[in-house]
C-alpha cells in the first residue's frame, strides 16, 4: 500500500523559519511552518531546515525500481533521512511539498519528447528549478562527467555528485551543505532587492515630490511631508509652488480621499496638472474646474474626491487671492498678532462632489511681514486626551502659537508642529500628512 503524500502548502521547508512536525493520515509525520500564512518578514526570519524534524529528500531518476542509488542516509542527529521517488517532472510535482528539503536530480532522466536521453543543454535541471524555485537542488551525475555537473552548478543547482561515488555520509553532508547553501543565497539574493528597492524609492521620491519654482521670489518656502501609509513612500497628500513671470506666487496644497496607491498617484496627477495649468495662466474658478475635469477622467472610481486650496499672492507680496475646495483655511502668523485662520465662509465643494460647481476667491490682505501655513486634514485630524477627542483647528491654532513662543520658526516649526500632534495622538497618525510654510520677511 503507497504511503499517503503530505498535502501541498506554501513554503518548503528549507525556506520557512522553525517548524514543527504534525501528523498527516497514516504516513510519515509532515513538517509545518507555523504561521505559514504570515507575511513575507516573519518568513524570512530563519530559512533553516528545522533542527526537531528528520531531513526529506525527494529523488527524481527515470528508474527508481532498478538498482538503488541512494545509500540509506541518516541526519546529523542519526535518523534516518525521509526519501521520495519519482520517474519524472509530473511525480515530482506532485510529491514537491513543502516538508521537502532538498532535491536529487539524476542528470541521465530524459528531456521531455526524448527518449535518447540527451540533456538538451540541462533543460530538465531548468524545469526541476522552475518548478521548485525555494528548495536546494543537487545534480547526479555519471562517472568521467564532471564537466556536466560543473555546467549544471551554473546553471542554480547548488552542487553536483558523481553516481559511482555515493555514500551516506557523502550524500548526508551534501544535502545539508546544499540546504544550507540554498538559505544563504536567498537571503543574499532578498538583501540586494531590498537595497535595491531602497534605491528605487530614492529615485522615485525625488521624481515625485516637487521642487517649489520660485526663482526670484523673497519668499522662503519649507514644507513637511508624512504618508499615512506603513512603509508608504507617497500618500494621497500633495501640494507644489510656483512663480510666474508677472511675479505672482502661487502655492496649493490638496488631499485625495483615501490612502491606497491609487489615491497616491491620483495626487501627484493633480499636482502636475495644477503646476502646468498655473504656469498657463490660469488662477482661481478657471484652474479649479479645469483640474476636476482632470480628477473625473483620471479617478478609478466615482466616489473619489478631492480637496484643495489654492492661494496666489501679489507681487508685492502684501495680499492675496485664496480659493478653498472642501479644504481647511490655511493659517496666517504676522508679528504682533495671534496666530490666526484665514476666512473660510466661501469654501466652495471639493473637486469630483458635484458637476459644474463653482469656487469663489476671496481677497487676504497679508501685511509686510507674514507666514502662511498650509496643511492637510491629517494635521487636525489626530486623537488628544484620554477621550480620544480630535485636535481639530482650534487646537491646532493654539499648538501652532504655543510653538511660536518658543521662537520656532522655518522648517524648525513645522517639524516641532507634526512632532507634537503625532505625540498627542499617542503614536503615529492613521492620514496622511502634508504641511506648507511661506514666510515674507522685510
Amino acid at each position: 500500500m503507497p504511503v499517503p503524500v503530505p498535502r501541498q502548502r506554501a513554503l518548503p521547508a528549507a525556506d520557512s523559519g522553525r517548524a514543527r512536525t504534525v501528523p498527516h493520515g497514516d504516513g510519515p509525520p509532515a513538517v509545518r511552518a507555523p504561521h505559514a500564512e504570515a507575511t513575507v518578514e516573519k518568513d524570512d526570519r530563519d530559512t533553516a531546515p528545522a533542527t526537531g524534524s528528520p531531513l526529506t529528500l525527494l529523488l527524481i531518476e527515470d528508474d527508481p525500481g532498478g538498482s538503488p542509488i541512494v545509500p540509506e542516509l541518516l541526519d546529523s542527529s542519526g535518523r534516518p533521512v525521509r526519501i521520495r521517488t519519482a520517474r519524472n517532472l509530473t511525480e515530482a510535482a506532485r510529491l514537491l511539498t513543502d516538508d521537502v528539503h532538498c532535491i536529487l536530480l539524476d542528470l541521465a532522466l530524459p528531456a521531455p519528447g526524448r527518449s535518447d536521453g540527451a540533456d538538451d543543454e540541462l533543460v530538465v535541471l531548468q524545469q526541476v528549478l522552475e518548478l521548485a524555485p525555494r528548495h536546494a537542488v543537487l545534480a547526479l551525475t555519471a562517472s568521467g562527467d564532471a564537466e556536466r555537473g560543473a555546467r549544471a552548478v551554473r546553471v542554480g543547482a547548488q552542487d553536483y555528485l558523481v553516481r559511482d561515488e555515493l555514500d551516506g555520509r557523502l550524500l548526508s553532508r551534501a544535502i545539508r551543505y546544499a540546504v544550507e547553501r540554498k538559505r544563504s543565497d536567498t537571503a543574499e539574493r532578498r538583501l540586494a532587492e531590498g537595497r535595491l528597492r531602497a534605491q528605487e524609492n530614492r529615485r522615485l521620491e525625488r521624481g515625485l515630490l516637487p521642487t517649489p519654482l520660485l526663482d526670484g521670489s523673497t519668499l522662503r518656502f519649507s514644507a513637511r511631508y508624512r504618508p499615512g501609509r506603513s512603509r508608504a513612500l507617497l500618500g494621497g497628500d500633495f501640494y507644489d509652488a510656483v512663480r510666474t513671470p508677472d511675479g505672482t506666487v502661487h502655492a496649493m496644497i490638496g488631499d485625495v480621499c483615501g490612502h491606497g496607491p491609487d489615491e497616491a498617484a491620483l495626487g501627484v496627477e493633480l499636482r502636475i496638472a495644477w503646476r502646468a495649468l498655473t504656469l498657463a495662466g490660469l488662477c482661481g474658478d478657471e484652474l479649479l474646474s479645469t483640474l476636476q475635469q482632470v480628477l473625473e477622467h483620471e479617478r478609478s472610481d466615482e466616489e473619489i474626491f478631492a480637496t484643495l486650496c489654492t492661494v496666489d499672492i501679489a507681487p508685492d507680496g502684501r495680499r492675496a487671492g485664496l480659493c478653498l475646495a472642501g479644504h481647511p483655511s490655511p493659517l496666517v502668523i504676522a508679528p504682533g498678532r495671534p496666530a490666526r485662520l484665514l476666512p473660510y465662509d466661501n469654501n466652495g465643494p471639493a473637486l469630483g462632489l458635484l458637476p459644474g460647481a463653482r469656487w469663489p476667491r476671496t481677497q487676504v490682505e497679508l501685511g509686510a511681514q507674514w507666514s502662511l501655513m498650509l496643511y492637510t486634514d491629517g494635521l487636525i485630524e489626530g486623537r488628544v486626551g484620554e477621550g480620544g477627542e480630535r485636535l481639530g483647528q482650534d487646537g491646532m491654532v493654539e499648538l501652532v502659537r504655543r510653538q511660536l513662543a518658543r521662537g520656532l520658526r522655518g522648517e524648525d516649526l513645522l517639524r516641532e508642529a507634526v512632532n507634537e500632534v503625532r505625540g498627542l495622538n499617542g503614536g503615529e497618525l492613521t492620514d496622511d500628512v502634508a504641511v506648507v510654510l511661506l514666510d515674507r520677511e522685510p
